[in-house]
């Protein structure tokens, strides 16, 4: 998926069994990845927007990630839009969205305190190794060296969409350019895949990308603007 995956795996358990959980996360991101990649030429995704997959002989994931990504669409006003480059890219849910289900498959597996976090995605449940609840630092996007906030909590799914890395990557779907108005968009819920989607199509929207997090139901925002204003909700759960 063009980033890091990082896992903090904080139960008291034997080495072993820690080393068993790590090496299932990882080989699930690494499935992941394989599929949906948009930089491989032999990812499923890719074959699937080539016309070289059709959808009755698609994946499980593939076709759930559809209906998941039509789903987003209406919800955000089409502007979380996966065709919005002109091709099927669904990465703006896809890692929030196994990172997600990583966290889930730890949970099942008697590890419910740990971090996943997917290249600024971050999915935290019950407590950290120090037996506190966990702290989500998210970069100042003005200064890579400093943070804008903390997010503390112990069931927490933070994402962060934002042009300080990558540019202007996030197009608006409407006028087919790149998304202007925002730095950064935060968004905190219960579900990484959506909290990522919701971020995506807020830094869309441009300036009025704020207004619409407003009128979210569920999940928590902070956002960066172009003119350095940081509006944010009032629950949000950040800390000192």
């Amino acid at each position: 998926m063009g980033t890091a995956i990082s896992l903090d795996l904080a139960d008291d358990l034997p080495p072993e069994r820690l080393d068993q959980l790590a090496e299932q996360v990882f080989g699930w991101m690494r499935e992941v990845d394989q599929r949906f990649s948009t930089f491989k030429a032999d990812s499923e995704v890719s074959r699937f927007d080539r016309g070289e997959v059709v959808l009755s002989d698609a994946s499980a994931d593939l076709r759930a990630t559809l209906e998941r990504c039509a789903d987003l669409w209406g919800d955000t006003d089409g502007f979380f839009d996966a065709y919005a480059t002109g091709r099927f890219d669904p990465s703006g849910y896809v890692k929030g969205w196994s990172a997600q289900v990583a966290s889930d498959r730890l949970v099942a597996a008697g590890a419910p305190n740990h971090c996943v976090n997917a290249g600024g995605d971050v999915r935290v449940r019950g407590l950290s190794s120090s037996g506190e609840p966990w702290r989500v630092g998210v970069q100042d996007p003005w200064d890579p060296s400093r943070v804008a906030l903390v997010v503390h909590g112990t069931d927490l799914a933070v994402a962060t969409s934002g042009v300080y890395e990558r540019g202007h990557h996030v197009i608006d779907p409407r006028r087919g350019t790149p998304a202007r108005g925002l730095r950064s968009v935060t968004v905190v819920g219960t579900d990484l895949g959506t909290a990522d989607a919701y971020a995506t199509a807020a830094l869309a929207m441009g300036q009025a990308g704020v207004s619409w997090l407003g009128r979210l139901s569920g999940y928590e925002w902070a956002v960066v603007t172009d003119d350095r204003r940081t509006p944010r909700s009032d629950r949000l759960p950040i800390t000192d």
